[in-house]
């Protein structure tokens, strides 16, 4: 993996005396499609979420945070510290490894994948700045990045524990009839289907009927999630913790236990959104669950919590009449292409606009795909109720995590520590971009509110000034031709000398 761009941070120049003589404990939640517009304070009106709504009144809400369009890269970017347009990319497995695995063949599946799979030399990961500094570190649910993950990959990632899917593909259903701890297969034979229950896209009479047809359904796997953390939080409220919870809420296809009291009688919803709507209270509530634990345990004070979903909105509630699969403008019938035409949830009919009134979804470098919520809090250092404008990107929590934990050795990262925004301290460091890949090429947002975008099937580069113009609705190109150079020139260098490094040209 080639990190040609990327800065060396010593993660131990600090005044020792900034840090806790007690080490932190951190939690990570990190949820899956959680588009910025579902969340109350981003201006939902249809789903409430208190929970997560506290937890930035208690600590600091970041109002320009950046991930990937795409949940693979993303993780990706996350653990390594990395962005995703580099001349080498990610190693990433296809999914679907897992379906058919069994006791006796697990071993040959694995070596299969890890045949496949570079770690390349001597990088540090998420999990192991903690790890390497005497911390527990522990991961549930949708394990690691995709495709498809193996326990050697999660050893060497630095993970003492682990309990969930190891295959993306699998943890599109929430039936499983096996999960993976510490590389064992652990089943739930009341769990019958291979596909862990997914369900079908887009909202039918029959899909409902299949989707509630419950037989072989029993146990929902976000309830198996939720138990293995607050006992792992029991049990080690003794040691300085990691945790890293990685939900599939609330990715979909739609499945849920049953529908949220809040939405039973809400006449604006048909029963598909009412589902999903509940999925995202589910996150939510899952949310309040871990932070009452921490209090339980007399651990809320000196536990960093951080919340950040890893891409942009994506729809799970298509249904003839209101939104469409392939995404289409209601009102004229035109697909939108993201590029003469752009989506807009009112274009679209999402009741919800879960991309907060920006452009574009997940899989489009449009702010729609890549503008993630980010919050923490750490009532100890954090003050509450604070509010940040800082740049930052979700490779940007490795060298986090390793100043607050206090790592010691050299990080090779594209990333830049936040810590000093966290506790209030202002400091000069921030980047003067961020970047991230796409389908139809590179994006480059910097720190003034300048975007450079590109949509490279139409050789078209848009540039847009984001304070003024969130939506990405007046392409500045020509009015500002030597802004535009200068931007594409430091976008090709980021990527490596080639605009199509990454997903562009892996497709």
């Amino acid at each position: 993996m080639i990190a040609s761009l990327c800065i060396v941070i010593s993660c131990n120049e600090k005044d020792s005396s900034e840090n806790e003589l007690t080490p932190p404990n951190i939690i990570l939640i990190y949820a899956d499609d959680l588009g910025i517009g579902l969340l109350g304070q981003e201006g939902q009106q249809i789903i409430t979420t208190p929970h997560i709504d506290r937890l930035a009144k208690e600590g600091i809400r970041f109002n320009r945070a950046y991930s990937n369009m795409l949940c693979a890269p993303a993780r990706a970017s996350l653990i390594t510290g990395l962005h995703d347009s580099h001349q080498e990319g990610f190693p990433i497995n296809e999914g679907g490894a897992y379906k058919y695995a069994t006791s006796s063949n697990l071993d040959s599946i694995e070596r299969a994948l890890n045949d496949k799979l570079t770690l390349g030399e001597d990088p540090i990961y998420l999990g192991e700045v903690a790890q390497k500094m005497g911390y527990t570190t522990a991961q549930f649910g949708k394990l690691e990045w995709g495709f498809s993950a193996t326990d050697q990959q999660m050893k060497a990632h630095g993970w003492d524990y682990y309990l969930g899917y190891l295959d993306h593909i699998r943890a599109h259903g929430f039936y499983p009839p096996f999960l993976f701890e510490n590389r064992k297969m652990v089943h739930y034979p009341r769990n019958t289907h291979l596909d862990a229950g997914k369900s079908k896209e887009p909202e039918t009479p029959e899909h409902f009927e299949e989707r509630w047809d419950m037989k072989g359904k029993e146990v929902y796997s976000e309830d198996i999630f939720m138990e293995g953390i607050l006992n792992f939080l029991e049990e080690n409220q003794e040691n300085p913790f990691f945790l890293f919870f990685p939900t599939q809420l609330p990715h979909g296809p739609v499945s849920i236990p049953k529908v949220h009291p809040d939405f039973i009688n809400d006449d604006r919803l048909t029963q598909i959104e009412k589902e999903y709507a509940s999925m995202v209270k589910l996150l939510d509530d899952h949310v309040g669950q871990i932070m009452d634990k921490l209090n339980e345990l007399d651990l809320r004070e000196n536990t960093l919590v951080i919340f950040t979903s890893d891409n942009g909105h994506e729809i799970y509630y298509s249904q003839e009449g209101r939104t469409l699969k392939p995404y289409t403008n209601m009102e004229t019938g035109e697909r939108f292409d993201n590029y003469e035409h752009k989506y807009y949830s009112d274009l679209a009919g999402d009741v919800f606009n879960g991309n907060g009134g920006r452009a574009g979804l997940k899989r489009s470098n449009l702010e729609g795909g890549i503008r993630v919520p980010m919050i923490a809090s750490w009532p100890s250092k954090i003050e509450a109720g604070s509010v940040s404008n800082l740049l930052i990107a979700n490779y940007d929590l490795l060298a986090t995590l390793a100043e607050v934990v206090g790592y010691e050795g050299n990080l090779k990262t594209d990333g830049i520590s936040f810590y000093q925004e966290l506790i209030g301290n202002q400091e000069d460091d921030h980047h003067e971009f961020v970047v991230y890949s796409s389908f139809t090429g590179p994006t480059l947002i910097t720190n003034d509110g300048w975007k450079l975008r590109t949509y490279l099937p139409k050789e078209s580069f848009e540039l847009y000034y984001l304070p003024e113009d969130f939506k990405e609705e007046h392409d500045l190109a020509t009015k500002f031709p030597e802004k535009l150079m200068e931007l594409k020139e430091t976008l090709l260098n980021a990527c490596d000398g080639n605009f199509q490094n990454g997903w562009y040209g892996n497709q």
